[in-house]
């Protein structure tokens, strides 16, 4: 079952992974814990604006950071990301339903019977 969150976690989840710096942040931290200077040194972007991508995706709960002396460790929270896919997975349920609904209603308005399933698409 999704966990029930505010419309703005939810936002900035969504806001979190638009950017494609950001999703390749979490992908790279998924695989290992990195520091932001290692996290930096993969982009042509300053350590500042790297920096910027990692506190986004910190207030967004995808990723956590400690501190091990000087150095900040970013690693990916996977317990989050499972989250996010369950999210996307009830809003592609219900897709899925409104879909299936419309078809049927099409299909009636075609005259054809609700026990009677839509055939297979044939190959050309």
């Amino acid at each position: 079952m999704v966990e029930h969150k505010s419309a703005a976690d939810i936002d900035r989840v969504f806001h979190a992974l638009a950017d494609a710096t950001r999703r390749d942040i979490v992908r790279r931290t998924l695989v290992s814990e990195q520091s932001v200077t290692q996290l930096a040194a993969a982009y042509a972007m300053s350590f500042a604006a790297v920096s910027k991508h990692v506190a986004v995706l910190a207030e967004a709960r995808l990723i956590t950071k400690r501190a091990e002396g000087r150095v900040r460790l970013v690693s990916a929270d996977p317990t989050a990301l499972a989250r996010v896919q369950e999210l996307l997975r009830s809003y592609e349920d219900l897709w899925r339903g409104r879909v299936d609904r419309l078809e049927a209603i099409l299909l009636e308005d075609a005259g054809v019977p609700a026990s009677v399933p839509p055939s297979e698409p044939t190959e050309i």
